[in-house]
């Protein structure tokens, strides 16, 4: 089954030329997932010929502008299309408001079921086939959450050697034991899955946060992470500037990355607009020096999520 992040938007504040503002769709199979919405937006999903009538959620971290602003365009775009599945928006306090003012104000013409859901408690916000996903607080000017995508524990290793062993012929009784039901084998004799099958593994997990203070309490949350997609928005230079507005510099993110544990790889996003290309390594220098496993995220970046085994 396959799962990739799209960087639609790396940006942080304004658009850049070459620069978005931030926003990453998640792919798993055929569902779309989005985590704010940018302006610029649509442009990255046209130009990555992705399909954005089947996203399915769109998961907010707050209601700042440039979290925000691509939403409209795209709930309008969505009116153009048949379109018979509801969207979901999940959110802070008065993303509601923020999605009905748009509504009413511009005019809208919506043609299908639009679903806000503001977060009044961390925990569980979103659950789908094989996966949940969980929100957390945040450390921002106003009420912010990261969020993680995780799958469910997946069977152990088939082997099919011992079923055969155990007198269970090839066919549908092999899929049975792998879907955790107990089969009779040829002899009669009752074969239980542990039998045949190695240790449960477990499934992949994407991690996103951004605009917060760096604090201990986020690398629970994140840690065992295939792909972590944080705010690395300053350099270590300007760490009080990143403070007083209630953000993290590169070098924290992989901080909280290290402290976690088990992650596999930090993508940086939502950087200051001082930094030009060229300056941007020298985030990617100030973080790599304490989590060697960091990237800088690029829009229209693709990063392929691969189970472990």
């Amino acid at each position: 089954m396959n799962l990739e992040a799209f960087i639609l938007g790396c940006g942080g504040m304004m658009p850049l030329p070459n620069r978005h503002l931030t926003s990453v769709l998640l792919r798993r199979e055929g569902e779309l997932f989005l985590f704010d919405c940018g302006e610029g937006t649509q442009v990255s999903l046209r130009r990555l010929n992705l399909r954005w009538k089947k996203i399915s959620v769109i998961f907010v971290s707050h209601t700042h502008a440039d979290h925000v602003t691509g939403i409209p365009g795209l709930l309008m775009l969505s009116s153009q299309v048949d379109r018979d599945d509801p969207l979901y928006i999940i959110g802070p306090p008065r993303i509601a408001e923020y999605i009905e003012a748009s509504r009413r104000i511009l005019d809208m013409y919506i043609n299908y079921e639009i679903v806000v859901q503001e977060i009044t408690s961390p925990g569980i916000v979103y659950k789908g086939d094989g996966f949940h996903v969980r929100s957390f607080p945040l450390r921002h000017t106003k009420p912010c959450f990261g969020y993680t995508l995780e799958e469910d524990i997946r069977p152990g290793e088939f082997h099919p050697e011992k079923a055969l062993a155990l007198n269970v012929p090839r066919g549908p009784l092999w899929a049975q034991l792998q879907g955790g039901q107990q089969v009779k084998a040829a002899d009669g004799r009752d074969v239980l899955p542990q039998e045949v099958l190695g240790p449960p593994r477990q499934g992949r997990k994407f991690s996103f946060v951004t605009d917060s203070l760096a604090f201990p309490e986020i690398a629970p949350h994140v840690a065992y992470s295939d792909l972590f997609v944080c705010e690395g928005m300053f350099e270590k230079e300007l760490a009080e500037d990143a403070r007083e507005k209630k953000h993290m510099t590169a070098a924290e993110a992989a901080q909280i990355s290290a402290a976690a544990g088990g992650i596999k790889k930090l993508a940086l996003i939502h950087y200051s607009p001082r930094y030009t290309e060229f300056n941007l390594k020298q985030l990617l220098k100030e973080a790599q020096a304490i989590f060697p496993e960091t990237v800088l995220s690029r829009d229209r970046a693709i990063f392929p999520i691969e189970y472990e085994d």
